[in-house]
C-alpha cells in the first residue's frame, strides 16, 4: 500500500494523543497485525520502535523488510512448532503458557546463542476461549524454575487479557488479579529482573489497567486508526 502525507499527519496525532494519555514508565506496544510494512514504517519515522505482530507467518513476512532496531514483540497465542521461526529476532514473547513451551524456547534459544526474554500469560477473563494458565498454576511454573532449567530464557513478568466486556469494575477486579499475582510471586523470582513487566491494557481500558500497576500496554487502532 502506499502511505501519503495525510495519513501520516494523522498517524502522528493519533500517536501522539496515546502517548501523552500514558503515565511515566509506561512501554507503549503499537499492535500492527494486519498492518502494511509501510504504515509500520510511517510510525517507525515518527520515533517508535516496539511492535506486536499477533501472528508467526505475518512477522516472518514483515520482519526482513522493516529496520533491523525494531523491537518485536510476540503477543498472540504461540504454537511450539512456530517457536523457531521467531527466536533468532523476536525482543519479547508475551504469551507463555505451558512448561512444554518454555522447553520448546530454550531449545531454539540456545540453538541460535540467544536469551529470550518472555511473559508467563495468566488466564484473569472470565471467558475460557482466552488462553493462559490460571493464576495457581503460573505459581507451579515459576517454582519450578530451577538454576539451570531454562538457561537461554528470562521471565520478567507476567501477561493478562481482561474479559471482553462493558463492565469496567469487573476488569478493574481482574487487573488487580494479575497484579496481586506479581506480587506474589516476587518472592519466588529466580532472577531479580523478574515481574518488572506487567502487561496489560489495551485501547478501551488503559487508566483501568495503569491504576492497577501495568507497565505495558497494546495500543493499535487508536493509534493506526481503523483498516480501510
Amino acid at each position: 500500500m502506499s502511505v501519503g502525507n495525510d495519513w501520516k499527519a494523522r498517524l502522528a496525532e493519533r500517536y501522539a494523543d496515546v502517548k501523552a494519555s500514558l503515565r511515566p514508565g509506561i512501554t507503549l506496544v503499537a499492535v500492527s497485525k494486519l498492518r502494511a510494512p509501510e504504515e509500520i514504517k510511517a510510525l517507525y519515522d515518527i520515533g517508535h520502535r516496539d511492535f506486536g505482530e499477533n501472528y508467526v507467518q505475518e512477522l516472518r513476512a514483515k520482519q526482513p523488510l522493516l529496520p533491523n532496531d525494531i523491537r518485536w514483540h510476540f503477543i498472540g497465542h504461540l504454537q511450539r512448532s512456530n517457536v523457531k521461526h521467531i527466536v533468532p529476532f523476536v525482543h519479547l514473547i508475551h504469551g507463555v503458557d505451558s512448561e512444554p513451551l518454555l522447553d520448546e524456547i530454550e531449545k531454539r534459544a540456545a540453538a541460535c546463542g540467544r536469551a529470550i526474554d518472555v511473559l508467563l500469560q495468566a488466564r484473569i477473563a472470565r471467558e475460557e476461549t482466552k488462553h493462559g494458565l490460571p493464576p495457581t498454576q503460573v505459581a507451579v511454573v515459576v517454582r519450578a524454575w530451577k538454576p539451570g532449567r531454562w538457561q537461554h530464557i528470562r521471565l520478567v513478568g507476567l501477561m493478562g487479557m481482561a474479559s471482553l466486556t462493558n463492565d469496567r469494575e469487573a476488569i478493574a477486579k481482574e487487573f488487580g488479579i494479575l497484579a496481586d499475582l506479581a506480587a506474589q510471586l516476587k518472592g519466588h523470582a529466580p532472577e531479580p529482573e523478574c515481574f518488572s513487566v506487567l502487561s496489560m491494557g489495551m485501547s478501551g481500558d488503559l487508566d483501568l489497567a495503569m491504576d492497577a500497576g501495568s507497565t505495558m500496554v497494546r495500543v493499535g487502532t487508536a493509534i493506526f486508526g481503523e483498516r480501510g
